[in-house]
């Protein structure tokens, strides 16, 4: 399938040819049409198959087509985004596509002046792309009219429906208009947002493109078990291979950023990101990885929705996310669109468990890698991983067993 056969408009498709796109990805081919005709669209596909296009494409071709508000320009499109990098990252995309027609955009998120983001507002924008904390500011102080809105995304939906953004989603709604498109867009979709997004939808089109919380294709996992003292070691001595030419490390925290960033300095040129940096300390940093002056990111869960980097070789779990989904998340910022990529996840005796979790929302088994110089520490500081037991078929052949239930998998361990 070719883009041209999307009923794209003439500008549109060029503006599509001139950003380097050949042809459209599952997610883009099925959402797109539904989108265009008008309809509520609920998308799930996998970190890295251009959900982001998917949805600014016909977006950008709806609000060209319709008639423009009398008076002063207005609000018609809204994108929420849970993070302040993947929102200028889906604000870089509108202005991209959108600029052929002259619609103006603004991208308002906290951590920085408002003041920008007011005179922005003031000058009059057609799409707004938000984070939910600086929007709810910006309402509250009556900087913003969101009455003319006639499209609303919720991009990383799970994350935007969780119970720590819902609050702030319901209440913006609640101020736009109930006659909107609105559009859900995330790589995993769990059966209670599933409910929850049904709620703000009208006789939504559902498209999902592959198995939810299945990894991309092209990205080759692999865990490694390590005793916890021997975690930074083994990072090291993974980073020393030239194979890693761009490398995302992720920790749980803020603070462990901080400090395995401090270990790999001197050693590799490395920087962090995470929600205690300001805004234009992670941007330097962003700026960096994506130019390949710094080889090695590390950062938390806050990067893993809103790092978009060509070319990242690598990325390594330095520790197991305690939400399962991040995992997935995570890992989908290597292996992007035609490009293949290797996870590494680093798991000590005390995250057994949370592997366990990540493996049964994936339906598959992390295949292991032994040839490391700290599999002994990790053996003696661990019992063995246990073996499934091959289940027999009613044919007399073989077949793989289910994973086993948690009480079972933590008995057996």
């Amino acid at each position: 399938m070719r883009f041209d056969s999307l009923s794209l408009h003439a500008r549109l498709l060029q503006a599509v040819r001139d950003a380097g796109y050949s042809k459209p990805t599952p997610i883009q081919a099925q959402a797109i049409p539904p989108i265009l005709a008008g309809r509520d669209v609920f998308g799930c596909a996998q970190t890295g198959t251009g959900k982001t296009a998917a949805f600014v494409l016909p977006m950008v071709q709806r609000l060209a087509a319709a008639e423009s508000p009398r008076g002063p320009r207005a609000i018609r499109a809204l994108v929420l985004s849970p993070t302040r990098e993947l929102a200028t990252q889906i604000s870089d995309e509108v202005a991209t596509f959108g600029a052929p027609f002259g619609l103006e955009r603004a991208v308002v998120f906290g951590g920085v002046s408002a003041m920008p983001q007011r005179r922005a507002l003031r000058r009059g924008v057609d799409v707004l792309v938000a984070t939910p904390g600086r929007l709810e500011d910006l309402m509250r102080e009556r900087a913003i009219d969101l009455r003319r809105v006639e499209m609303v995304v919720l991009d990383e939906a799970d994350r935007m429906l969780d119970q720590g953004f819902l609050p702030a989603v319901r209440r913006i709604l609640a101020t736009v208009p109930r006659e909107r498109q609105t559009l859900l867009f995330s790589a995993t979709m769990p059966e209670e947002i599933r409910a929850l997004g049904r709620s703000l939808q009208r006789n939504a089109v559902e498209v999902k493109v592959t198995p939810e919380a299945t990894p991309a294709e092209k990205v080759e996992q692999e865990v490694l078990f390590v005793a916890r003292q021997d975690k930074r070691g083994l990072l090291l001595h993974l980073l020393e291979d030239p194979a890693v030419t761009r490398a995302l490390v992720f920790t749980r925290t803020r603070r462990g950023a901080d400090r395995v960033a401090k270990h790999l300095e001197g050693k590799v040129h490395v920087d962090a990101i995470h929600g205690d940096r300001s805004q234009s300390q992670r941007e330097r940093a962003l700026s960096g990885f994506r130019r390949g002056t710094t080889r090695v990111l590390v950062a938390t869960d806050v990067a893993a929705r809103g790092i978009q980097v060509d070319g990242i070789s690598h990325v390594i779990n330095f520790e197991l996310p305690d939400d399962s989904e991040s995992y997935v998340h995570r890992i989908g910022r290597t292996g992007r669109m035609a490009t293949s990529g290797v996870a590494l996840s680093l798991c000590d005796s005390d995250e057994r468990d949370l592997l366990a979790r990540i493996e049964r929302l994936m339906r598959q088994r992390i295949p292991v890698r032994s040839d490391h110089p700290f599999a002994a520490g990790a053996r003696a500081a661990m019992p063995a991983r246990p073996a499934r037991p091959a289940r027999r078929g009613t044919n007399g052949g073989a077949r793989p067993s289910r994973p086993a239930p948690d009480w079972a998998r933590r008995q057996a361990r």
